[in-house]
């Protein structure tokens, strides 16, 4: 009887956590350097989604592109101090998540921890964790801080990377960025609307192997 209970209570956690991380379905991108993230699975964690075809979602609500904007605005003013996940797809447009990138620091939020699938294989029967890469939303890197700048440019095929006006093949991009980076400087890292969001998080993901900062280029409010 008591196993029989035990293994009850075992099917109840399990479902109890994959209902805290239900939500939105999204392609995530992967990354290999993304920090653990468990407040995305809390009760009441502050997720906007963006889908392939660009909806945008705060938790399961959809958001209108017509008033994106101003009901971005008024749905994340009340949530000032949380931490903020964002849950884009990696198919989608880095527009449209830019789009909501945009609207964040007037909403209260000058840094959000973008969600992202990790490269190792869960073991079997444990549920598999959230893990994110934390980005600063802004048009330059904090005062005082060195900085780089990362760039992706639209082409056919995967887009065009720049480091400071020099163009970098993706083959050479992780020694590259060691070269321009440290844990004491920041990566401010812009894209063009077509590009691919997997794409951005894969060299977001890149410049936080050096330990840099990154900032995500946002115009400011």
């Amino acid at each position: 009887m008591n196993q029989l209970l035990g293994a009850c209570l075992v099917v109840l956690a399990a479902a109890g956590a994959q209902q805290r991380q239900a939500g939105i379905h999204v392609q995530l991108p992967v990354t290999k350097n993304a920090a653990p993230a468990p407040g995305a699975d809390e009760a009441g964690a502050l997720v906007v989604s963006v889908t392939e075809d660009g909806r945008v979602y705060v938790g399961v609500t959809p958001i209108g592109p017509a008033d994106l904007s101003e009901t971005l605005k008024r749905v994340l003013s009340s949530e000032k101090g949380k931490n903020l996940y964002l849950k884009g797809d990696a198919r989608t447009a880095y527009g449209k998540v830019a789009d909501v990138l945009e609207n964040l620091p007037a909403a209260g939020f000058g840094k959000a921890s973008m969600l992202t699938s990790q490269q190792e294989s869960p073991e079997p029967g444990k549920l598999v964790r959230p893990k994110a890469l934390e980005v600063l939303l802004g048009a330059r890197a904090p005062a005082g801080v060195e900085s780089a700048g990362i760039e992706l440019q639209s082409e056919q095929g995967r887009p065009a990377v720049k480091i400071d006006n020099e163009r970098v093949p993706w083959g050479a991009l992780a020694g590259a960025l060691r070269g321009a980076l440290s844990a004491e400087k920041a990566a401010v890292v812009r894209a063009d609307a077509a590009v691919p969001f997997g794409d951005v998080v894969e060299v977001i993901d890149a410049c936080r192997s050096t330990g840099a900062t990154v900032v995500l280029h946002v115009s400011a409010p």
